[in-house]
């Protein structure tokens, strides 16, 4: 499978690159791989309709998250019948769609020196020095009033440098480049203009075309405008903005065109989910640690005319492979990584493995990937954080924890991790695809 169709090196990388310009926030991200499904005969449903019962390609949204999967596979009555063995379960890829930035507050308009200045408030765990001397653009979603009075929602992007949150120059502090020291509420609110300028609601309400007075609220973020490009002597590298975790968002996504026209040899039901929030914990009703996957599961075998107890019954011979981006070995900090465990950048795959949980990875759920690797014809790599070091999570262990299904933790090979601007190999993009197509339609061998 692997080199050849989708999966070629140049095919994925350049794909990635389409995909993180044309999404910015996680909203836009939703949109973006929504507009990829249905090239492919996906339909959309909203969660306040009546699903169909017949059986086909769908996606769901809900603000920054997405649920997509097709049970074209299993056949009429699948749910139905009374031997265990015979109701299907899910293969599920997991990732997310929201990266560390910086988000507009409520009230950002204020003047200091003589600059005008925007109000925000750092989400997540970003690298705070990354966002320093960039160009900014504006992008996210607005909730207006229409002019029936109900309350609609609209997306923005504006890929114009309008704002700069500017260093301060080493002659005014000669300790800087000892260790730099940012305080997030003094240090990093960016200027846009010395004159005096319309107030944020103001330029917000001219980008969605309505009256200032028609904005209520908004979901606002800044994103580096310059763009995402292959690099590197030979271009085997993609840098730009958002790779943890769009990449692995977008992977998924193309893993799913390609299960529903090479299925499994048995009954399986693909599914991707992009959760919202992953940044921040994911305690939110779109987020990991919410019933939003569940409560799709249940839907999906409930029009299909399964009972609660077939859900349970699929449940326990479903498979979810959570993915979030993996930290590729750093040739300037080799000394930061487990001796046993270096990741190559175009080495293929990651499992990633902690015996404390913090990724949900177990011997079963391994077996599933590594099996997974082996019919995609790519190589599989290893990660284990040193053990005098914390290690980070990723929506793994809480999306085991409320399906009960056997659960997986991969990623791939990443540098300046929750930088404004990340490196990924270009290689690796059509070996993460490859397996996690071949993860989403398990074959014999």
């Amino acid at each position: 499978m692997f080199g050849s169709g989708r999966f070629t090196t140049d095919s994925a990388a350049e794909g990635l690159v389409a995909y993180l310009s044309t999404s910015p926030s996680p909203f836009h991200a939703v949109e973006s791989t929504v507009r990829l499904l249905e090239e492919a005969g996906f339909v959309r449903l909203d969660e306040v309709d009546v699903w169909p019962t017949a059986s086909g390609r769908y996606v769901t949204t809900r603000g920054g998250s997405l649920v997509a999967w097709s049970s074209e596979q299993v056949g009429e009555g699948a749910f139905t019948k009374a031997s265990a063995e015979a109701v299907p379960g899910f293969r599920v890829v997991g990732a997310h769609t929201d990266s560390p930035n910086l988000r507009i507050k409520p009230r950002p308009d204020h003047e200091r020196a003589g600059w005008q200045m925007l109000g925000v408030e750092p989400y997540g765990g970003l690298l705070l020095n990354s966002w320093l001397d960039r160009d900014l653009g504006l992008s996210g979603r607005v909730s207006v009033r229409e002019a029936d009075g109900s309350v609609g929602t609209r997306l923005f992007q504006c890929d114009e440098p309008l704002l700069r949150v500017s260093q301060l120059a080493i002659h005014l502090d000669r300790s800087t480049n000892d260790g730099l020291t940012l305080n997030k509420q003094a240090h990093m609110e960016p200027h846009w203009a010395l004159s005096q300028v319309p107030t944020f609601a103001e330029w917000l309400a001219d980008q969605v075309g309505v009256e200032p007075l028609d904005v209520l609220a908004w979901d606002a973020m800044t994103h580096d405008t310059q763009a995402p490009a292959r690099t590197g002597l030979h271009h085997e590298f993609v840098a730009g903005a958002r790779m943890d975790n769009l990449a692995t968002s977008f992977a998924a996504t193309t893993a799913l065109l390609d299960a529903v026209e090479n299925p499994a040899d048995e009954p399986v039901i693909p599914l991707i989910v992009l959760f919202d929030h992953e940044e921040i914990g994911s305690m939110s009703e779109r987020g990991a640690f919410s019933a939003y996957l569940p409560t799709v599961l249940e839907r999906i075998v409930s029009t299909l005319g399964g009972s609660r107890d077939a859900l349970h019954r699929s449940l326990a011979r479903t498979v979810i492979a959570s993915g979030d981006m993996a930290h590729a070995t750093h040739p300037n900090y080799a000394d930061r990584h487990e001796p046993a465990h270096h990741i190559a950048m175009n080495g293929g795959p990651v499992l990633k493995v902690n015996t404390n949980l913090r990724y949900a990875t177990d011997a079963v759920g391994a077996a599933h990937f590594a099996a997974a690797c082996r019919q995609a014809g790519v190589p599989m790599q290893e990660f284990v954080v040193r053990s005098d070091l914390p290690c980070g999570s990723t929506v793994g262990p809480m999306t085991a924890a409320l399906s009960g299904a056997t659960t997986v933790d991969f990623g791939a090979p990443t540098l300046s991790m929750h930088s404004i601007r990340e490196l990924v190999g270009a290689a690796d993009q059509a070996m993460y695809a490859a397996a996690l197509a071949a993860f989403l339609a398990p074959r014999g061998a």
